[in-house]
């Protein structure tokens, strides 16, 4: 799978396109397209043929432009990437719903697969150095406060969001590769199971994997599949809060102790 990455363009390129403060904007006859036009577009082309298909010749046919005049708005994929990108995750801004924290950072894990399954791409872009645009800071703004006023630290706040982000992801790639295999093979998930399972039977020594055995025929047949990534993904949410649930808690006991320290 082909690897883009986030921040590996031009800096301050990048922070003019993201933010429209580039010099095109403020002098000059008005350009005949718009970033957010080339970005849509790179996205649409992205969504149906793969981030891999997506080339500043091809996005420029598709505005009916010269590839040589698309530069002259964006610089290269680098920085087109980055664009595409924050232009993406506008999709998914809106304050998380729920009366409690738990119900609003289940809602973004929600929303933010959602974002994923609709645009694949994304899985392909690898984000250690995030584009800084409008919409990622207002996305992490929206995030972190749905655990504001928990008794969270800041730096728990921000690594909450992360772990939740982190999870959603892995799932969701996971989820993506189900999708594409049984698309690439052509079989349904049971169709593959059906054939694999009684040939795994003849070969596979219950005494010596005992667990293995026990556990691997009961997951079978549940999902009929070697796994379910959707039947996954809700089981491991659930716990993913369970956890941050028990810190949220804990933070009431630490600093109950901490007054109970000064009062002695």
């Amino acid at each position: 799978m082909t690897t883009e990455y986030t921040g590996s363009g031009d800096p301050k390129r990048v922070m003019e396109l993201l933010w429209g403060t580039g010099e095109r904007r403020k002098r000059g006859p008005r350009p005949r397209l718009t970033i957010e036009e080339i970005a849509a577009a790179a996205v649409r082309m992205a969504d149906a043929e793969g981030l891999p298909a997506l080339t500043m010749r091809r996005l420029a046919e598709e505005l009916g432009v010269t590839a040589m005049s698309l530069y002259t708005y964006v610089p290269g994929k680098a920085e087109l990437v980055d664009v595409m990108f924050d232009a993406a995750l506008g999709e998914a801004l809106g304050e998380p719903e729920g009366a409690g924290w738990r119900d609003r950072l289940e809602a973004v894990a929600r929303r933010n697969r959602a974002l994923y399954l609709d645009h694949q791409w994304m899985l392909q872009v690898a984000t250690a150095r995030p584009p800084m645009g409008p919409n990622l800071v207002a996305k992490y703004d929206q995030e972190l406060r749905a655990v504001e006023g928990t008794g969270l630290s800041d730096v728990e706040m921000d690594l909450v969001v992360t772990l939740i982000a982190d999870y959603v992801h892995g799932a969701a790639r996971a989820a993506v590769e189900a999708s594409a295999v049984r698309h690439r093979s052509g079989l349904t998930d049971e169709q593959w199971w059906s054939t694999y399972a009684p040939l795994l039977e003849q070969v596979l020594d219950a005494e010596r994997y005992p667990t293995a055995a026990r556990v691997g025929q009961a997951a079978g047949a549940e999902y009929a599949a070697p796994s379910d990534p959707d039947h996954a993904f809700e089981f491991g949410l659930a716990r993913l809060l369970d956890g941050i649930a028990a810190l949220i808690g804990g933070q009431g006991n630490a600093a109950g102790e901490r007054n109970g320290e000064r009062t002695r």
